[in-house]
């Protein structure tokens, strides 16, 4: 049942996302990660089933991309709203975007280091955790800057910096931000997941 609502949710916002959005070509460079997230979860359900909780987040993050592709990063209306509401001087969604590519990778790199037995001290898992989030959104903006060359105007969208000239710097910001936010909120609920699922996995030595 749990997998239904999950496929259920994913597919109809992925639908809805794709009906008449924005801008078609910002639309399929923001929802295919989580296309290729799908087909990855699809590939390894069985091999390597995740914790409940990475398999909700990893919908919500899928979500916030859809919904992102859809309106274009700069023109969700929710946060155009809240721009006038708080005298924004531009539109946020992006930086919740951003937030949750730290918050939503800092549980799967957890998840993965943990169960491949890759880290085995604690003073060390939390700060490989936030470094490898680091990357991941270095590495995003990369693609952005690629992207944006390789197709000149059309990428404006997509890069969606709506003029600010530190936006680079504080989409990774955000990132980092985010993946602090979720070992410090998640990790005790994570760790009680993973012992459920792979009650062979132990939590790494404090020293």
């Amino acid at each position: 049942m749990a997998t239904f609502c999950w496929l259920l949710l994913f597919s109809s916002t992925l639908i809805w996302s794709g009906i008449n959005p924005k801008d078609t070509f910002t639309w399929s460079l923001e929802v295919a990660p989580a296309v290729i997230a799908l087909i990855i979860l699809a590939l390894s359900r069985r091999r390597f089933p995740l914790t409940p909780l990475l398999y909700g987040l990893i919908l919500v993050h899928s979500v916030i991309l859809m919904i992102g592709g859809h309106y274009t990063y700069a023109e969700v209306p929710a946060f155009d709203w809240l721009a006038e509401q708080f005298d924004w001087q531009r539109n946020h969604y992006d930086k919740l975007g951003h937030f949750a590519q730290g918050f939503i990778p800092a549980i799967l790199a957890r998840e993965l280091l943990l169960r491949h037995q890759v880290i085995n001290k604690t003073s060390w898992l939390n700060s490989i955790i936030v470094l490898i989030c680091l990357g991941i959104s270095a590495l995003y903006e990369l693609i952005e800057w690629w992207v944006a060359e390789l197709s000149g105007e059309d990428a404006e969208a997509f890069l969606g910096t709506q003029g600010y000239v530190w936006d680079t710097q504080s989409d990774m910001a955000m990132a980092m931000i985010g993946a602090v936010v979720a070992l410090m909120s998640l990790g005790r609920l994570h760790q009680r997941q993973l012992k459920l699922i792979h009650p062979g996995d132990s939590q790494p030595t404090a020293t």
